[in-house]
């Protein structure tokens, strides 16, 4: 297991220090000694294992934790000295591998400051920040992206789809201090923006005019009823009207039947609702628009941004069906870093999974093709069996009647 806490990491490839605050590649058990699980009542949490799964690259390297009870919650959290994002990004990047073709199921992570209770962490424990996959059904297979701000979690207003495949992904997040952001799946941007536009974190900066009403002479119909235009004085006709080709039946009977009435048609006449012709309006002045003034409840927050102190990650899920591989998780402080030791290793992961896993579909389909064949091969030896004791039963048949005769 490799673990720096808080020390500073001369990176030869970008020739910065990159400062990673944390770093878990559950290599090997190890990694039980500094997560703990959640003990919180009420809830039935299952547990995780060391395992690279059914498919892989490398059967050492690949190994992360996985969950392995259906229908659980997950809860396991771990602590580590606390840093801020003060004048400096901030990267929160893991690996998920729904090696379970995931129906329901969580596969972000949680950050957290000082106040996290490892033993007592739940759904409702506050957070800094929640970040990664989420898939439950064909409708929902986002990524999420929420961070706390005065007390209430705020979820982006963009929608960021997540993979939804049986292979390990890589998924970052980088905030800088400039108040914007990155998502990036694989090492690739999948979206960015400003931080103040793409979530509610404060009131918008102008808001409608209380004061002000549209006129009561404003006209915004673009069009109006022509008044030279009148109604035809043959256009009321009826909608429906007796069948002119229906006969009373023969053996129709009014006093038994009542009196018989033809069945109504529709009118081949009727021209509907009668309605004048429209002309553009001489009065029309266009839509009316709102004026807007300054809203006097926005202030301006330049450190939308910051994390003034985080101490702890963890993963707090629900999984329907388990399964789910969590490896290779990163906070630190440079982006390159995180590309650079995240996407080489995630590329040579994903693409020694498909080749095994692809390998072993092949040897399965032709497994079933083999069992197939067999299968039918012996369905054709029972029908000449039966066929040769059907044989054999008339022999045996023909000869007791010639004995019966001779008899």
């Amino acid at each position: 297991m490799k673990l720096l806490l808080g020390v500073c990491a001369l990176v030869a490839f970008s020739a910065v220090s990159a400062e990673v605050f944390f770093e878990e590649k559950f290599l090997d058990d190890s990694w039980q000694q500094n997560w703990a699980y959640s003990e919180h009542p009420g809830k039935e949490f299952g547990k995780f294992v060391t395992s690279a799964g059914a498919f892989y690259n490398d059967p050492e390297n690949d190994k992360g934790i996985k969950t392995s009870q259906d229908a659980r919650f997950y809860a396991l959290s771990t602590k580590f000295p606390p840093f801020s994002n003060k004048g400096k990004p901030l990267v929160v990047q893991f690996s998920v591998k729904h090696e379970q073709n995931i129906d329901c199921g969580g596969g972000y992570v949680k950050v957290f400051d000082c106040n996290l209770n490892s033993k007592d962490m739940h759904g409702e424990t506050p957070y800094e920040i929640m970040f990664g996959p989420d898939i439950c059904g064909p409708g929902t297979k986002k990524v999420h992206v929420i961070f706390s701000y005065k007390g209430k979690n705020l979820l982006i207003n963009k929608d960021i789809r997540c993979k939804d495949d049986v292979y390990t992904h890589l998924y970052t997040l980088i905030v800088n201090p400039d108040n914007t952001y990155e998502v990036l799946i694989d090492g690739d941007k999948v979206e960015s923006g400003e931080l103040e536009a793409d979530w509610n974190f404060l009131p918008p900066k102008k808001i409608k005019d209380p004061e002000a009403k549209k006129p009561a002479d404003w006209d915004d119909k673009a069009t109006i009823d022509d008044p030279e235009d009148t109604k035809p004085e043959d256009w009321d006709k009826p909608e429906h009207i007796p069948d002119p080709d229906a006969s009373k039946p023969e053996d129709w009977d009014d006093e038994m039947d009542g009196e018989w009435e033809p069945p109504m048609i529709d009118n081949p006449d009727y021209k509907g609702e009668w309605k004048p012709k429209q002309i553009d309006n001489p009065n029309y002045k266009g839509p009316w628009v709102h004026p807007e003034i300054d809203n006097p409840e926005y202030e301006s927050d330049s450190d939308l941004y910051l994390r003034k102190e985080i101490c702890g990650i963890g993963f707090d899920l629900w999984q329907v069906k388990a399964g789910t591989i969590f490896d290779n998780v990163l906070i630190s402080d440079d982006p390159e870093y995180a590309k650079t030791v995240g996407k080489e290793n995630w590329k040579a992961t994903f693409e020694g999974e498909k080749k095994m896993k692809e390998a072993q579909d092949e040897e399965e389909r032709k497994k079933e093709e083999n069992d197939k064949k067999v299968k039918e091969e012996q369905e054709e030896d029972d029908d000449e069996d039966d066929d040769d004791n059907d044989v054999a039963e008339k022999d045996s048949t023909d000869k007791a009647e010639e004995t019966h005769d001779e008899l």
